[in-house]
């Protein structure tokens, strides 16, 4: 089997962060599966709609480019999932968003989830995610660290104090949700979730801190088995209805050449 996972930042500015993701997906993945892992430039920066509407142009290329170079499954590591349903309209193998399937896993663990986001311009973001999945009353809270991808690099390069900084910012940020009733927490990005739970059974308090990456990888390896098993795709009716190949082509144009005067 083998699974291409899309990150939002930038391979060359996150080199840890990169080294580590490919050890611990590989790692954890079942016997005869790899995973290749590609990165965004430029990365999801400067915050916000617009730039998660550009990244989502691109996660929806690098999918169908996936399909057509024979993987078998295709994971969109960044938490906000831009694109997904796009992305899954356009190929016939099993696409897998890491924050559609952190939240529906954690619905599994706990009634009330908290979610930590690299940064508060996400909770909107977060909330609508959670009305489109349809658990937005499951939604107890959700906060932001105000980070950039940058300010995680000395933990992943090492820096045991860098990562006693960042889990007591995650903690300083977790405990209110927990106390207003959240029983799981959810760090809603791959980039806080690899680094908090690398060492497993992570708790705030009693509420299990789920690590999306690994949901997301096992997520996609099961997608990837039940349609071997037994056919099972994406309904192609209203919700997820296979593009056209004129529309894939005219999209896949669009985004090679960009914006172009005839």
């Amino acid at each position: 089997m083998r699974i291409l996972w899309l990150s939002f930042v930038d391979a060359a500015q996150n080199t840890p962060y990169f080294e580590r993701l490919s050890r611990y997906l590989n790692d954890s993945a079942a016997p005869g599966t790899t995973v290749d892992i590609v990165g965004t430039s430029p990365p999801d920066r400067d915050f916000g709609r617009l730039t998660e509407f550009r990244c989502a142009a691109f996660a929806i290329d690098r999918c169908i480019e996936a399909e057509a170079q024979h993987y078998d499954a295709f994971v969109m590591g960044h938490f906000q999932d831009p694109g997904l349903y796009e992305a899954r309209s356009a190929v016939r193998i099993p696409v897998v968003g890491a924050g559609e399937a952190t939240l529906h896993f954690a619905a599994q663990l706990g009634r009330r989830l908290g979610l930590v986001s690299i940064d508060p311009v996400f909770e909107v973001w977060h909330h609508e995610q959670a009305e489109r999945y349809g658990l937005r009353d499951r939604i107890s809270g959700v906060v932001g660290l105000g980070f950039v991808p940058e300010d995680f690099a000395p933990a992943f390069a090492g820096d045991e104090a860098a990562l006693a900084r960042m889990r007591a910012t995650f903690e300083e940020k977790a405990h209110p949700l927990v106390a207003a009733g959240a029983d799981v927490i959810l760090p809603a990005g791959v980039l806080p979730a690899l680094l908090l739970c690398r060492q497993g059974g992570y708790k705030v308090r009693h509420a299990p801190v789920v690590n999306c990456a690994s949901v997301a990888l096992k997520t996609a390896e099961m997608a990837v088995a039940l349609h071997r098993l037994e056919g099972l795709e994406p309904s192609r009716g209203p919700s997820f209805a296979l593009a056209p190949e004129r529309a894939i082509a005219d999209f896949r144009k669009f985004v090679a050449r960009g914006r172009q005067d005839d």
